[in-house]
């Protein structure tokens, strides 16, 4: 794989005892440094008019200000200090670069994965929240979609996150051209992501929440993706597939109660790059979540152990029945049964 780095993301400081550290990004790095075939792309930061083409200029006036007057509390949760904001739009051009690669066709073993931070899913138009500022996926998915040499009339957006990416839900709720599909931890923070949340207007139907309950496995996440995921794809028929990949649902992960193991994390990655080879859609990463700096290193890292021609091992159990249950509700909010 490909990965987009900048130092600059090391900046934002949260202060100590704050899960969401610049350690997040040496411990991926230093996973990734034992595994060969490991690139660095070090992009340009997004500019203003990238970042205003999903949040609210409003907005991007007055936390890029709070941050030049030296940051603090934007909420109790989101910490900001006086290099916030340029790691922010560091952090989104990295995620404009694996867009912009996937869109030009790079797969394979230069299939780019944009690990910057902050991370991006929680912001929506006109707030931050969530440890998030920028929504780098939205960012990254706007940047292609309004580029007319990419060559991208529909992206995708797939969160695995376990928590809701609210931010990302919230601007494109209403757009036909972009389809948020997230599974999550049902009644996580921020406490969003019901079933039926399915869209309006021009994007009814391009949102699809999947709540699952605490508790699930990598058997769970599979059976969401085969029977949920890929329909609804094969359906959407998108030209650019955007992964928002946190690795909070991992069960070591210190804030999240599933069970995803590290062999999880590499099945999905190889029943995603599978289905992208089918609708012929570019495939990129951007890091969201994962506060255990083990479990989110070795996530990262059997990503890329996954395109550099590594097998995963299917899980031995089934899906739970509470899990089977979700999914039809889900195929019959969104007609998948027809």
């Amino acid at each position: 794989m490909q990965f987009g780095y900048s130092e600059t993301c090391l900046a934002h400081d949260t202060g100590d005892r704050h899960p969401e550290t610049a350690d997040r990004l040496r411990a991926i790095r230093r996973a990734l440094a034992k595994r060969h075939g490991v690139s660095y792309v070090e992009a340009d930061a997004a500019d203003e008019s990238s970042v205003t083409a999903v949040h609210e200029a409003d907005y991007v006036d007055e936390i890029s200000s709070f941050c030049d007057d030296g940051g603090g509390n934007w909420d109790p949760d989101t910490v900001a200090s006086e290099d916030t904001w340029d790691a922010a739009l560091a952090s989104a051009g990295l995620s404009q670069w694996a867009a912009r690669e996937a869109a030009d066709g790079a797969d394979g073993r230069d299939t780019p994965f944009a690990i910057g931070r902050p991370p991006g899913h929680h912001a929506v138009a006109d707030d931050a929240m969530g440890f998030c500022f920028i929504n780098n996926a939205a960012v990254a998915a706007q940047t292609v979609l309004d580029d007319p040499d990419a060559d991208v009339d529909r992206a995708v957006i797939f969160d695995w996150d376990v928590h809701h990416g609210n931010g990302t839900q919230d601007i494109f709720y209403d757009q036909g051209d972009v389809l948020y599909a997230s599974a999550h931890e049902e009644g996580l923070y921020p406490g969003t992501g019901e079933v039926d949340e399915t869209g309006t207007g021009d994007g009814d139907g391009t949102t699809l929440n999947i709540p699952l309950a605490a508790g699930a496995g990598d058997e769970d996440y599979l059976l969401v993706v085969e029977e949920v995921l890929r329909p609804a794809i094969e359906r959407y028929d998108p030209d650019l597939f955007i992964v928002s990949a946190g690795f909070d649902a991992h069960r070591h992960d210190p804030i999240s109660r599933m069970r995803v193991s590290t062999e999880g994390y590499a099945l999905l990655t190889d029943r995603i790059r599978s289905l992208t080879d089918d609708v012929d859609a570019g495939l990129a990463f951007v890091l969201e979540g994962g506060y255990g700096l083990d479990t989110l290193s070795e996530g990262v890292a059997i990503v890329h152990e996954t395109f550099d021609g590594r097998s995963p091992m299917d899980p031995d159990d089934d899906p739970d029945e509470q899990t089977e249950r979700l999914v039809e509700d889900v195929r019959t909010a969104h007609g998948l049964d027809e």
